[in-house]
């Protein structure tokens, strides 16, 4: 099944995640967003913890359950049928050039457009309020969920399948979606949220550090500045409220020379965060596309290593 998964990851790279294409994500997102709805909203706090349990335990499961599903039926029905749809869900769980893209789009507004169409764009792709940053700020706020993504993005998911083919990578992304939609400490979201921010963290834990590994190679094969990556990478890759976004975000700090992190607005509430980094220059957009290569670079590092090991594991065993 490597080649299979090595299929899956090169059309991430060829053709994304177009918007008009049915994706398994926007269906999670979908049922999150009703499940608050339908649930949660006169609920006090001590009962939206429990239903926030709830939610966790629907969605994974019932992510993973859904695709196993899906494959089951397809392979009964014929080989061609479940392998493509081993492959088509394999991709969609991939977002290597859709990051990309998505960090492209913000350079491109900084570069050619006026800065408030930028600040909207960067409020696409973060959680934090974008209405008043500085082109600093969102040249920032984009390295930072370019770096922070190579590990969700990317490194967990691609790990997933090589652990556990596109049912695990599923569930991975339901954890992931979960605490991208309600996983923050706001007063809205601190209760129903919680539990979905925990899971997160401990689905994440491993998979941050190998990113931190492989962008670290990464910015050598780019050379980037390393020994700053490397020195950074070790001192302040634990200088963020998540016991994992700041491994990606530490190395890329280094290897680009500037300073990530800080306290910013979350939903109109002032969020403390440590700072990443020791700013050695200012940050500028072409940071950005940097911060792109680096996602590229270490996309297919962990790819080749991945690929490595599981054909060792099969021969040996």
């Amino acid at each position: 099944m490597i080649h299979w998964i090595i299929t899956a990851f090169i059309l991430d790279l060829l053709i994304g995640d177009p918007y008009s294409w049915p994706h398994p994500i926007k269906v999670i997102g979908n049922f999150i967003a009703w499940f608050q709805e339908r649930f949660t909203q006169t609920k006090n706090d001590q009962e939206k913890y429990r239903w926030g349990v709830i939610l966790w335990l629907i969605t994974v499961c019932g992510s993973g359950l859904a695709t196993y599903g899906i494959l089951r039926i397809g392979f009964l029905i014929h080989p061609f049928l479940g392998t493509f749809c081993y492959v088509y869900l394999a991709y969609t769980t991939l977002a290597t050039k859709s990051l990309a893209l998505e960090g492209r789009k913000v350079y491109q507004k900084l570069m050619h457009d006026s800065l408030d169409n930028a600040r909207k764009q960067v409020g696409m792709i973060v959680g934090r309020d974008t209405n008043e940053l500085s082109k600093e700020e969102i040249t920032k706020a984009t390295i930072e969920t370019v770096a922070e993504n190579t590990s969700d993005g990317v490194i967990a998911p691609l790990l997933c399948l090589f652990l556990g083919g596109p049912t695990l990578a599923m569930m991975y992304k339901a954890v992931n979606t979960l605490d991208s939609m309600v996983g923050y400490v706001t007063p809205k979201y601190r209760a129903i949220g919680w539990f979905s921010a925990k899971m997160d963290d401990l689905w994440n834990f491993i998979p941050a550090r190998l990113t931190w590994l492989y962008l670290l190679a990464a910015s050598k094969v780019l050379r980037l500045n390393t020994a700053n990556a490397w020195k950074v990478g070790k001192t302040d890759c634990r200088n963020h409220k998540s016991p994992n976004s700041g491994y990606p975000e530490a190395v890329v700090a280094g290897a680009l020379g500037i300073q990530l992190g800080g306290t910013h607005l979350y939903h109109g509430v002032e969020i403390y965060k440590p700072t990443i980094g020791v700013s050695l220059r200012t940050a500028k957009p072409q940071d950005i596309l940097t911060a792109n290569a680096l996602l590229y670079a270490t996309a297919v590092l962990s790819l080749i290593v991945f690929s490595i090991k599981a054909i060792i594991i099969n021969y040996y065993f």
